[in-house]
């Protein structure tokens, strides 16, 4: 009697084996060919209502935001924006691998028609299933991780919590201690910072322009008023649709729900290329990214 059951044990053992190793050398196209012949119903425009220009000197910022996930935020710095609340003022805290962190350091600056503290907005909640596009199930930070209209988020067991994740790029409100204390001080994620996941809103991220942030100042030179004044200078904060004649915002963005971008995700699990060897089985949501064409 033993050994039949250790048969079927190893036999059940080297079906799951074998299934496993078949995910694995599941052939797809690469990430490029997938781009390339991805169909114009599978692109979507940026929308310049949900667009804003971050200006420094090094050049200019675009980040796309979250209205979905973070309503309240995404209202509230575009009133700021539109106040000129952030003309002048600083990328005031870099630090490597961490958070670029913006606005007034000196908390001198008082709104005039947004608001220096917001209630948060963690995630958002929903008394059914949000839908996502999935991208796995196995996460050190959440239950299952995903795409939501462009955006990388994580949800709980049940997907009735859905945030969005902190990966490079990501535009977020910094608070302190008390959790609607954020309002005006915003930060872009420089690593993958998962850790504050569901501590902080995330309410955009950054489409093109990461350079220049990587381009700005570690530290100032020094603490003098002079100093600091010259130091990352914010030359103003806009949102997009209000400059499309100056400025028109032609750019593509990959739908997350579309097929292309479904066949890309499994490509990003094992990776098609002959170069790699090891095949995980696996997708980090941070290491997804959604293809962007500019016009």
């Amino acid at each position: 009697m033993n050994k039949i059951k250790n048969l079927i044990a190893c036999s059940i053992l080297t079906t799951t084996f074998a299934s496993a190793s078949n995910q694995s050398i599941e052939k797809v196209a690469s990430p490029a060919s997938i781009i390339k012949n991805a169909p114009i119903s599978d692109w979507r425009k940026l929308d310049p209502n949900n667009t804003l220009y971050l200006e420094l000197e090094e050049g200019t910022v675009v980040i796309e935001l979250n209205p979905d996930l973070a309503p309240r935020h995404v209202a509230n710095i575009k009133q700021l924006a539109r106040e000129g609340f952030y003309k002048d003022l600083n990328v005031y805290r870099f630090v490597e691998g961490f958070v670029a962190q913006g606005g007034d350091a000196k908390e001198t600056r008082k709104p005039k028609v947004g608001k220096s503290a917001i209630k948060a907005e963690f995630y958002k909640a929903t008394k059914s299933t949000q839908e996502i596009t999935l991208v796995d199930d196995k996460d050190g930070y959440a239950s299952r991780t995903g795409f939501l209209n462009g955006f990388a988020v994580a949800q709980n067991d049940s997907a009735t919590k859905t945030w969005q994740t902190h990966c490079p790029g990501t535009f977020a409100m910094a608070r302190g201690d008390s959790a609607d204390s954020g309002g005006t001080e915003f930060y872009v994620a420089l690593g993958a910072i998962r850790y504050l996941d569901h501590n902080i809103t995330s309410f955009g991220r950054v489409i093109t322009g990461m350079e220049h942030i990587q381009r700005l100042e570690r530290q100032p030179k020094d603490e003098s008023d002079l100093a600091f004044k010259n130091y990352n200078v914010i030359k103003d904060v806009k949102v997009a649709a209000d400059y499309l004649k100056e400025k028109p915002l032609v750019i593509d963005i990959m739908k997350t729900e579309s097929e292309s971008f479904k066949t890309l995700i499994k490509a990003r699990r094992n990776r098609p290329e002959d170069w790699f060897l090891a095949t995980p089985n696996y997708t980090d949501i941070c290491a997804v990214s959604v293809p962007m064409r500019q016009g």
